[in-house]
């Protein structure tokens, strides 16, 4: 299992990766990374498909609103700003030390931008699998039941040290689906992502402390399997 760093908050990571950046660009685009996204902004922070009270008991309105208001719009921010500096950069040298900073806030959009839609209130699709359905038959195929699968998942996310991600994701090759975990805010791009799961503190740190494997059993609760399956299919074909 790959170790990762310990965990920095998405701000304070943001800065440091940039700071190579910044000493090679012009003030007025430095200036740029610390500022608010505009109109003109390629990217934009999504809206939720439910109000942020919509998912608890299981996710708080306060987690929901600090993580998607706050640190995602913090990635939007951020990628805006790098793209805008890459696109200006003269020179090569420049646009290479952009890199980082373009997979840590592109990657977070990424990533948050699917969480959001993972998500679904208990009175809606949440924590409800298709019975008979392609999700239900891969992971009993895969894993052997469900609830394995589930264990299995957990362990996996809980065991990232620091900050990351953890995957259910469908191989290409293989036909199969399989558990991943990913650094900080980098995306997946080894798999098609089926389910994703932020297990940076931001994301349950408020409601469940440091108690990983608390907020790991609860977000079954509210995970979209519908739209899952969905994602699935279309991986599939």
């Amino acid at each position: 299992m790959t170790l990762q760093p310990e965990r920095v908050s998405a701000p304070t990571q943001t800065l440091n990766m940039l700071s190579l950046a910044k000493s090679a660009l012009r003030p007025s685009l430095a200036r740029a990374f610390a500022a608010p996204a505009t109109s003109k902004s390629l990217h934009t922070l999504p809206d939720l498909p439910y109000a942020y009270n919509a998912l608890e008991p299981y996710i708080s309105e306060a987690i929901m609103k600090l993580h998607h208001s706050k640190h995602h719009q913090t990635y939007v921010n951020g990628l805006n700003a790098a793209e805008q500096a890459y696109a200006t950069s003269p020179s090569v040298r420049e646009k290479i030390a952009l890199q980082s900073a373009l997979k840590f806030n592109g990657g977070g959009h990424i990533n948050h931008s699917l969480f959001w839609k993972n998500l679904s209130p208990v009175n809606a699709d949440g924590g409800k699998l298709p019975e008979g359905g392609p999700l239900k038959k891969a992971l009993e195929r895969d894993f052997g039941s469900v609830e394995a699968f589930k264990k299995k998942f957990n362990a996996a996310t809980a065991a990232i040290q620091g900050s990351g991600w953890g995957w259910l994701g469908y191989d290409g090759f293989s036909k199969t689906l399989e558990i991943v975990t990913t650094a900080n805010q980098d995306p997946l791009l080894s798999h098609t992502p089926i389910i994703g799961v932020d297990i940076w503190e931001h994301a349950f740190y408020l409601q469940y402390q440091n108690v990983k494997v608390d907020y790991l059993d609860a977000i079954w609760n509210v995970v979209n399997f519908k739209e899952a399956e969905q994602r699935l299919v279309e991986a599939a074909k």
